[in-house]
């Protein structure tokens, strides 16, 4: 397994060798990467929610230090298990990933959707960073390391089984390690249950079968993804019930490891506009605030990381802003900063790219695990080459289709832009822009005989296996071209194009509304595909990818 891991982690250095290296986006006085789309920083020592508007679902943080650390689902997405770097827990930027390609690796080099890494944990201990996730299908995964920012050691399977989901442990004050987690009814046959393991010191393997701490069913259907710490000689269990849209976060507590708990709502939407929330991270501040990460679902843009005080009252927490005193916090839409004598500087997750660093964005994910000829990175000369991949012949519209290059929506409204050369070589050759969701389109440039054409395609329900609709837009002589598609509020997205980066054709068809994936919110990209095998490939140069406001 390790040797595997490390064949990888070489391969894959041409995504990920950078790991500390910031796309570029618009650039503050000390080349810091800040978007120019969603920037919760409001500059007054104030914030507003979310803190990161795109799609990092299930977050937990720790802190280490100053250091703030944050990691979310990811899925089938590859670069998998992306972490996060902030100083204040408002400016976050991604730093690396953990997975350079996830095992089974056979298994994930098709695209799974829906399968993969959910709901992680991060944890600092013995001078190590340790995340444990689960893979639904497989079990229990730790991983790793003393560098957040670098190289992860390989995947460890803690324990194997169907269902185990939303791992996450701790080392007591006796040096006995736990691990809790929780049960997907889709693998396990059962659900709304938390159950308590004994692990061994190092974290690598349960030790017992575990014991039931908590059922929510009838109280608190689905109960799920739990955060176990421990305060003032009680442990506590802080996890979501209800659903990721209309849920509500309860927090439970013990004397004992193993119970019994007492249970209490400590945050819920009530009056505000923040449905869910759903679950996330109990972080303190180096000057003991404590605070919780946890996301809202979105719809089209995913489920965005939102940050909210929290109180404690008689060794309860109460989340966000308890107005009516009855002891059950709402979310908060703005708020002071953690810290807020401590202002650094601005920062937001990476979204667009010049292409002239030795390796990709940090944003950029896959559908698969990636192969060594789907991708080069011309820092010298600032451009992305990708080489047209036959689509597998299972595959019955994009959907199924691996290399594709995505990132998450950024912001409610914006507009993203890139400039591409095309070299096509067989008839069926293919480069395009997509929005890619259980429903998808894109605007693409094909070969076909002497002509290049330029067509317009939508696949609605393209995870049933629905076949595309195509429609012919034109047929260009230019082989360099600007594609772009702006986005409005509501997820609305308009795709347009240029041969002079100046005056832009918009595509005279209803716009396109974007959907959810599966368990993740819309994504845009990039991809090059072909129809037949031969004995060379035809590529695409991409000059730049640029996420700006939206054209009005």
């Amino acid at each position: 397994m390790k040797s595997v891991f490390r064949y990888f982690l070489i391969f894959f250095g041409i995504l990920s060798s950078v790991t500390c290296l910031p796309a570029q986006s618009q650039k503050d006085g000390s080349g810091n990467s800040v978007s120019r789309v969603w920037v919760p920083d409001l500059g007054n020592g104030n914030y507003k929610n979310p803190v990161i508007f795109a799609d990092y679902s299930d977050p937990d943080v720790c802190r280490v230090g100053d250091d703030y650390y944050l990691v979310a689902s990811s899925f089938d997405a590859i670069p998998g298990l992306p972490v996060l770097h902030s100083k204040d827990l408002v400016n976050w930027t991604i730093i690396g990933h953990v997975l350079p390609a996830q095992p089974p690796y056979n298994h994930y080099s098709k695209t799974q959707h829906g399968n993969g890494v959910w709901a992680p944990a991060i944890r600092y201990h013995n001078g190590e960073f340790y995340i444990y996730y689960p893979d639904p299908d497989y079990g229990i995964y730790m991983v790793k390391t003393k560098n957040p920012a670098g190289s992860w050691s390989a995947p460890v399977l803690v324990q194997d089984g169907k269902g185990l989901i939303d791992p996450c442990p701790l080392w007591d004050d006796d040096g006995k390690a736990y691990l809790v987690h929780a049960y997907a009814g889709s693998r396990a046959g059962i659900k709304s249950i938390l159950t308590v393991n004994r692990m061994n010191p190092d974290g690598t393997k349960l030790l017992d079968p575990g014991v039931i701490v908590y059922d929510g069913h009838g109280q608190d259907p689905t109960v799920e993804g739990p955060k176990l710490y421990k305060r003032n000689g009680y442990y506590y269990i802080f996890a979501p019930a209800g659903g990721v849209t209309n849920g509500w976060q309860i927090v439970l507590r013990s004397r004992n490891i193993y119970g019994p708990y007492e249970r209490r709502v400590v945050m819920k939407q009530g009056s505000t506009p923040i449905n869910g929330p759903h679950q996330g991270a109990w972080v303190t501040t180096g000057e003991g605030a404590s605070w919780f990460v946890p996301f809202q679902d979105r719809g089209p843009y995913g489920r965005v990381t939102l940050l909210e005080p929290v109180r404690w009252i008689h060794d309860w927490p109460i989340i966000g802003d308890d107005s009516d005193g009855d002891g059950i916090g709402e979310p908060v839409l703005t708020h002071a900063k953690p810290g807020v004598g401590k202002n650094g500087p601005v920062l937001t997750p990476q979204t667009s790219d010049e292409f002239d660093e030795p390796g990709l964005g940090l944003q950029w994910q896959w559908q698969a695990n990636p192969g060594a000829t789907w991708a080069y990175t011309n820092s010298g000369k600032g451009y992305l080459r990708l080489y047209c991949q036959v689509v597998p012949d299972s595959a019955k519209n994009y959907w199924d289709v691996p290399n594709i290059l995505m990132q998450k929506f950024p912001a409610p409204a914006f507009t993203a832009t890139t400039k591409i050369t095309f070299h096509p070589l067989n008839d069926g050759d293919k480069v395009g822009f997509i929005i890619m969701g259980a429903s998808y389109a894109d605007l693409s440039l094909s070969k076909s005989g002497d002509a290049l054409r330029l067509s317009y395609s939508t696949c609605m329900h393209a995870d049933r296996g629905n076949s595309e609709n195509s429609i012919r837009i034109d047929e260009i002589s230019e082989t360099a071209m600007y594609l772009r598609v702006s986005v409005t509020q509501g997820a609305v997205c308009r795709f347009s194009y240029s041969l002079d980066g100046n005056q832009y054709h918009a595509i005279n068809k209803e716009p396109f509304q974007a959907v959810a994936g599966r368990w993740i919110g819309a994504k845009l990209g990039i991809f090059c595909t072909s129809t037949q095998k031969t004995h060379d490939s035809g590529y695409a140069d991409f000059d730049w990818f640029r996420i700006e406001k939206p054209v009005p």
